[in-house]
C-alpha cells in the first residue's frame, strides 16, 4: 500500500509531531525564494523561542520579505499600496528577528544568496551566510545533516507538485530514496501555484507531513517589476545582439533581463526600428556586424536554458522567438519567484501549453555534468546572459559582495554559468552592468582598476556589455581586454584608469583612447534613446507593471533621494533647487499628493515636499 502523508490543518501541531520525530536538534531546509512553507517555518521557529532546549538551524537562501518602511518617504509611497502591491504573504518570523537583533542562541539562520542589499547592516545575517555555488547547495545541506526539509506544493490529482522550486529538493529527494539523506519532509499545500512539469512532478509517497488548510494558503509572493532605464534599455539592445538564432539563452529577473528580452522581441517583429536604434546608439562608430552579432529575425527561434524561469521567457514565446524544443519543452528552468500576473498566466495556460516550461533540478541547468553530451547538443550558440555590480578593467567581475566583506546578494549560479559558457562550444558568457552608479550624491564608475573582491576571475573572461556597447575580452591580452573594456567605459572616467594601467605597466604609454570612443556619456544615450521611449518603443515598464501611473513616476525621483540622503551636501543642494523649483506641474502635484505631501503640516513635511520637487525633476533628466 503507497505511503501517504500524515495531514495536519494546524501549524503548530504539524511542528509537534516534527519535534516528536525528529527531536530538539532540527536542522531545516528551506527552499529558495518563493517555495518556502512560511508557516511550518514559523510554527518551528516559535516553538523554539517558547524552549531554548530546542536547537533550530535554518538552511535557505533569498528570504522574500515585504519591504521595510524603515523611512518616513519609504513609509509614505509603499504603505498605501502594500496590500495590492505584495498581498497576503505572511512574515517569516525569523526575518523579523534577524532585523531586529532579537534572534536567540538556540536559533541561526544559514543563507547562501540574499535579496540584493537587504542584508548589509544586520550582523548575524552577514556572519551566518554561507559563500557557496548553487550548484552545491545540496553538498553542503548533506553535510550539515539537513533533517527536515519544509516546502509550499501544489496538489492535483495523485500528485504533489514543488511548482516554483524543484531546484534544490528535487535532487535531496533522490538523495532520500537513494539513502544518501534521512530527513522529513513536511509540504505545504498552496493551490495557487502553477502546477509543473519536469522535476516538479513527485508522487504521493514523498511528503511524509502535509499542512491543508485555506488558513495556510495565502496569495503568492509577488515582485514587483522595476523601471527600465535608457542606459537598461541600451545594454539590452546591445546584449540581443550577441542571441544567435537557433541557439540557447539564460536571462534573469529585473530590469535588464526585462531589456534584453523586449530587445529581442524588437528584433524579431519590427526588425528596421531595431536595426535603426543599434546604428543609433553606435553613433560616430560603426556598429559591429562580425559573424559573432545576430540583427536578424528569428527564423528556428532559441531554447531557453536557464537558472531563473522569468517573466521574459514568457513573452518570448508568446511572441514566437522562444520555440526551440528541446525533450518538448521551450525552456528548462530551476526556480521562479515573479510578478502575480506571471503566476495567473502559467495557471491559466493549458496542460499542453503549460508542459512546455519545464522545471528541473538545478544540477541539470547550471552543469554540464551527467548526460554531457545531450546537454552539449541541446546547449548550441548558448548565451548566458548574467548581471554584475562592477567589473575590472582587466575583466573581473563583482556581483555578490563589497570588498570590505559585506554580502550583498551571493554567487548563486553566475559562477556555473560562466564556466558552462567556456567548456561549450560557440557559447558566450555575457555579463552586463551600468557603466555608472550614484555614490553618496555623487557618479561613480562601475568599471575600476582594481577592486578587492571578485566573484568572476579574469582569467574567465568572456563579453562584458554596459550601455556604451560590447567589449569581447576572451582569448585577448591584457593591453586588448584594457582597450576594450575603456571603449564601454563613461567617457568622464576613462582618462583616470588610462593613467592606472599605464602606471601599472598594462599598456602602451603612448596609446590613446580612440576618437570614436571619447563620447560615452548619457547625454549620448539620451539623444539615441528618447525618441523612441516617447514614441512608446521603448517603454518604462515593457511588460507592464502593478505600480500605477503617478508611484511609476515616483520611483526615480525616490532611487535619487534614496542615493543623496547619503551625503548631506547633495540633499541640501536638492532642497535648495526645489526651493528655487517655481510653479508645478499636474504630473509633480500628483506625486506629492500621493506622498501626502500637497498641503505640508510641519516644517519637516516642507522639507519633505522641496526635497522631493528637486528628485522628480532631476529623476525626469535622466
Amino acid at each position: 500500500m503507497e505511503k501517504k502523508p500524515v495531514v495536519y490543518s494546524c501549524p503548530d501541531a504539524l511542528a509537534s509531531d516534527i519535534i516528536r520525530r525528529a527531536g530538539k536538534r532540527i536542522q531545516l531546509a528551506l527552499p529558495l525564494g518563493l517555495g518556502k512553507a512560511n508557516h511550518i517555518a514559523n510554527a518551528l521557529v516559535e516553538r523554539a523561542l517558547a524552549d531554548p532546549s530546542i536547537n533550530l538551524q535554518i538552511f535557505t537562501a533569498l528570504t522574500l520579505e515585504r519591504p521595510e518602511l524603515n523611512s518616513e518617504l519609504k513609509r509614505r509611497f509603499f504603505e498605501p499600496a502594500l496590500n495590492r502591491l505584495f498581498g497576503d504573504y505572511p512574515d517569516l518570523v525569523y526575518a523579523k528577528l534577524l532585523r531586529m537583533g532579537k534572534l536567540p542562541q538556540n536559533i541561526v539562520v544559514n543563507e547562501f544568496f540574499f535579496l540584493a542589499g537587504q542584508w548589509l547592516k544586520i550582523p548575524a545575517a552577514q556572519q551566518q551566510y554561507i559563500p557557496v555555488n548553487y550548484s552545491h547547495a545540496l553538498d553542503c545541506l548533506l553535510d550539515n545533516g539537513v533533517n527536515v526539509l519544509a516546502q509550499l506544493v501544489t496538489h492535483e490529482g495523485d500528485e504533489y507538485n514543488l511548482s516554483c522550486n524543484p531546484d534544490i529538493t528535487a535532487d535531496l529527494l533522490r538523495a532520500r530514496r537513494t539513502g544518501r539523506a534521512r530527513f522529513l519532509f513536511a509540504a505545504q499545500i498552496n493551490r495557487q501555484l502553477p502546477f509543473m512539469y519536469g522535476d516538479s512532478q513527485i508522487g504521493t509517497q514523498e511528503p511524509d507531513l502535509l499542512l491543508e488548510s485555506p488558513d495556510s494558503e495565502h496569495e503568492l509572493y509577488s515582485a514587483p517589476k522595476r523601471p527600465v532605464s535608457l542606459a537598461d534599455q541600451a545594454i539590452g539592445l546591445h546584449a540581443s545582439r550577441l542571441v544567435r538564432d537557433g541557439g540557447t539563452l539564460q536571462i534573469g529577473i529585473g530590469s535588464i533581463g526585462d531589456a534584453v528580452s523586449h530587445a529581442l522581441i524588437l528584433r524579431h517583429k519590427h526588425n528596421a526600428t531595431f536595426r535603426k536604434l543599434i546604428d543609433d546608439l553606435a553613433g560616430q562608430h560603426t556598429a559591429d556586424n562580425s559573424d559573432h552579432y545576430d540583427d536578424q529575425p528569428f527564423r528556428d527561434g532559441i531554447y531557453g536554458m536557464s537558472e531563473m524561469f522569468v517573466d521574459g521567457f514568457l513573452r518570448l514565446a508568446e511572441n514566437g522567438i522562444l520555440k526551440r524544443e528541446i525533450n518538448g519543452a521551450v525552456l528548462h528552468g530551476a526556480f521562479f519567484v515573479e510578478c502575480r500576473d506571471f503566476y495567473h498566466r502559467l495557471r491559466e495556460m493549458t496542460e499542453k501549453e503549460r508542459a512546455r516550461f519545464q522545471m528541473k533540478a538545478v544540477s541539470f541547468t547550471n552543469e554540464i555534468f551527467g548526460d554531457e553530451m545531450s546537454k552539449r547538443r541541446a546547449r548550441y550558440k548558448a548565451s548566458f546572459i548574467n548581471n554584475a555590480m562592477l567589473a575590472t578593467l582587466r575583466g573581473s567581475v563583482i556581483s555578490d559582495a563589497l570588498e570590505d566583506g559585506a554580502v550583498v546578494s551571493g554567487v548563486g549560479g553566475q559562477y556555473n554559468f560562466v564556466a558552462q559558457a567556456l567548456s561549450l562550444d560557440d557559447a558566450f558568457s555575457i555579463i552586463t552592468l551600468n557603466a555608472t552608479r550614484q555614490s553618496q550624491g555623487q557618479t561613480v564608475s562601475n568599471i575600476t582598476w582594481s577592486y578587492g573582491h571578485e566573484t568572476i576571475p579574469w582569467h574567465l573572461r568572456d563579453r562584458v556589455v554596459t550601455e556604451y556597447g560590447i567589449a569581447k575580452l576572451r582569448g585577448k591580452s591584457d593591453a586588448q581586454a584594457i582597450a576594450a573594456m575603456l571603449s564601454i567605459t563613461d567617457s568622464r572616467f576613462q582618462g583616470d584608469l588610462l593613467k592606472k594601467a599605464k602606471a601599472a605597466g598594462k599598456i602602451d604609454p603612448h596609446w590613446t583612447i580612440p576618437e570614436a570612443y571619447r563620447n560615452n556619456t548619457p547625454d549620448r544615450i539620451r539623444t539615441a534613446l528618447q525618441p523612441a521611449r516617447e514614441a512608446g518603443i521603448l517603454p518604462t515598464f515593457p511588460f507592464g507593471t502593478d505600480f500605477t501611473q503617478t508611484e511609476q513616476r515616483l520611483l526615480p525621483a525616490l532611487e535619487v533621494l534614496k542615493q543623496k540622503s547619503r551625503s548631506k551636501h547633495a540633499l541640501l543642494r536638492l532642497f535648495i533647487d526645489g526651493f528655487m523649483s517655481g510653479d508645478l506641474t499636474s504630473a509633480e502635484t500628483a506625486c506629492l499628493e500621493r506622498m501626502q505631501l500637497n498641503k505640508p503640516a510641519s516644517l519637516k513635511e516642507f522639507g519633505y515636499r522641496k526635497i522631493l520637487t528637486a528628485a522628480l525633476r532631476e529623476s525626469r533628466e535622466l
